[in-house]
């Protein structure tokens, strides 16, 4: 009578988290569909944060030739299988003056730029025999994914000048410190603790610099291929193509990507975000749920 009683709870008690986690998916769907009737017909699909997709383009004052470029998939679908990707970036030069795709006559460089954050750094020192953080740096803007791809090494295609003003390259990344640091730090410590972002984020997968990465397959057409890791951050990314010609800047084209969460882990994240104390009372519920049913399993598999 005791087991009957602890299965019925069991049950019951899975049966309520199975209705309000269908109540809750229900409320933000008519949520979501009163959401779209107020608002007008959008013209493109918005990008995170309510930033728009952008094409934005740049031309060399007397410059005749101009790049145009894309990416495979303007938006990325991140789920719970979500391992990496690989997106395509091909594009072509109009008014081409090269004689043939080995030739070399244009540069082509890319940049791929992910959602930048605040992002903090530690130092381990050895104190006493134990390797403990001894200091600290906050740095702002800090490129959650930074990929440089180009047809010759990038110190051979633009001067340092444009790399700098452009943040091309890992020298010339944009993330600066932070304001009220938890310590006074000197230049050289700064340069330290840059260079140990650059070098973990490489050491993860995420910070890529590859020459000879962009390829020429016409007089006019070129492509590459930009690998996405499995722990890369979601959000917009934005792709930038420069063309060149003896190191001189002739054009510039950026385009925007999105990378979002669909299906399960969508709703998951909303939820999780959206009502974080509910969030965790209903897994601490399914946890103690599983719990209770797996003990009533193995009890009447014992008997």
């Amino acid at each position: 009578m005791r087991r009957h009683r602890q299965r019925h709870a069991t049950l019951a008690m899975i049966a309520t988290l199975g209705i309000a986690l269908l109540a809750l998916g229900a409320s933000e769907t008519e949520a979501q569909k009163r959401a779209k009737q107020q608002r007008p017909p959008p013209v493109a699909k918005e990008a995170p944060h309510g930033q728009p997709e952008e094409v934005r383009r740049e031309q060399q004052p007397g410059a005749r030739e101009s790049v145009q470029a894309d990416v495979s998939a303007r938006n990325v679908a991140v789920t719970s299988s979500f391992n990496g990707t690989e997106i395509v970036i091909f594009g072509a030069v109009d008014n081409s003056q090269q004689p043939s795709a080995e030739s070399g006559y244009y540069d082509v460089l890319i940049v791929v730029e992910g959602v930048p954050a605040r992002l903090v750094v530690r130092r381990k020192n050895n104190v006493a025999g134990l390797w403990l953080n001894t200091s600290s740096a906050t740095f702002d803007n800090v490129p959650s994914y930074y990929a440089v791809a180009s047809t010759r090494p990038i110190d051979e295609i633009a001067s340092e000048e444009f790399r700098a003003t452009h943040g091309i390259g890992f020298n010339h990344l944009r993330f600066t410190p932070a304001f009220g640091q938890s310590q006074a730090l000197s230049t050289e410590d700064l340069k330290q603790f840059r260079e140990a972002i650059v070098r973990l984020k490489q050491r993860q997968g995420l910070y890529v610099q590859e020459h000879f990465s962009v390829a020429f397959i016409g007089k006019s057409l070129f492509r590459a291929t930009i690998e996405l890791p499995a722990n890369v951050t979601v959000g917009p990314f934005e792709t930038r193509v420069y063309l060149f010609r003896d190191e001189q800047f002739l054009s510039h084209q950026s385009a925007r990507l999105n990378l979002e969460r669909e299906g399960l882990e969508r709703y998951l994240h909303v939820f999780a975000f959206s009502f974080p104390a509910l969030y965790g009372l209903m897994t601490v519920a399914i946890a103690i749920a599983a719990g209770l049913l797996a003990s009533t399993m193995f009890r009447k598999t014992a008997h």
